[in-house]
């Protein structure tokens, strides 16, 4: 197969998608690489029907590569996630709107362009947790205990912009990341970035079949067949906190190997193709006619 590998300087060292593009290299498939940010692109020749099998996107938040994934799209070309799901998590703002109508358990959202609007937030909703609707990678994210602190010269995170405030969920200082590969769901331990100075270690844990259920609705909902969720263990239960369209992928077993198969499946079937057959049927949250999911385990 021929596929094309949208790439941001960011990652230009990351084993994910360097190493996936070794791998799929090794198979004998031809990867080409653009690095968006870096790049004279003749997109009048580079982007047109049959070009490639599929686009593949990693880059930032806000970076210029999904517009060009966009754009492959736009000719027919299959592109992985689909283009018109990667827009719906990659703004926060949207996401949240989106996750809370087809009820997926997120915090109540606040948006506004500065900081210090916030502030007219009532006192007993803080702390809060206040990003960049376009941020990636825990950038910029800030714990805000008063309004008197948005209030300050010289707080306003980087970056220009919608911001989006949550307010934060009282957890353990542990989140929990949910990695899903065409389906099979894969769960993670990791320290909050809210928590710095908690001890924690990054390992696989098992997946409850209420975070498997809320994870795969995340895929439905949203159209994405490589993803991962940040999910946080509050008081009143699990409370999604985050959405990326192709993590890194860290603690899952062969990693490499199941995400390049991932591709070249998704580049030869299209959104949704999963593995045949599925293990383990997650029950009726699901729309009709969408496939099972196969949970991974922890050991």
């Amino acid at each position: 197969m021929k596929l094309c590998f949208l790439v941001e300087e960011q990652y230009r060292h990351d084993g994910m998608p360097l190493e996936v593009i070794r791998q799929l290299t090794s198979w004998g498939h031809r990867v080409d690489v653009i690095r968006p940010g870096r790049s004279l692109i003749r997109i009048s020749e580079a982007i047109q029907a049959g070009s490639h099998d599929a686009w593949v996107l990693k880059t930032v938040s806000g970076g210029p590569g999904l517009t060009l994934l966009e754009a492959a799209a736009s000719v027919g070309l299959t592109t992985v996630n689909d283009a018109r799901a990667i827009r719906g998590v990659r703004d926060k703002a949207l996401a949240a709107v989106i996750a809370r109508s087809h009820g997926l358990p997120v915090p109540v959202t606040y948006a506004a362009a500065r900081c210090e609007e916030f502030a007219a937030i009532p006192e007993s909703e803080f702390p809060l947790v206040v990003k960049p609707a376009d941020g990636s990678s825990g950038r910029a994210v800030r714990l805000v205990a008063h309004p008197q602190e948005l209030l300050v010269a010289g707080t306003e995170p980087a970056g220009e912009g919608m911001l989006i405030a949550q307010p934060y969920i009282p957890n353990s200082g542990t989140d929990l990341k949910v990695y899903s590969v065409r389906g099979e769901l894969y769960a993670t331990e990791r320290r909050s970035l809210l928590h710095p100075g908690r001890d924690v270690i990054e390992r696989r844990v098992p997946l409850s079949a209420d975070i498997a259920r809320i994870t795969a609705e995340i895929g439905t909902v949203f159209g994405l067949d490589l993803y991962g969720a940040d999910i946080v263990l509050g008081p009143d239960g699990p409370v999604v906190v985050d959405i990326n369209d192709f993590p890194s992928f860290r603690q899952v077993p062969d990693a490499v190997a199941r995400v390049a198969d991932a591709v070249l499946q998704l580049a030869r079937h299209g959104s949704g193709a999963l593995p045949e057959p599925a293990t383990a049927a997650l029950g009726p949250a699901f729309a009709p006619g969408r496939p099972a999911v196969t949970v991974g385990g922890a050991g």
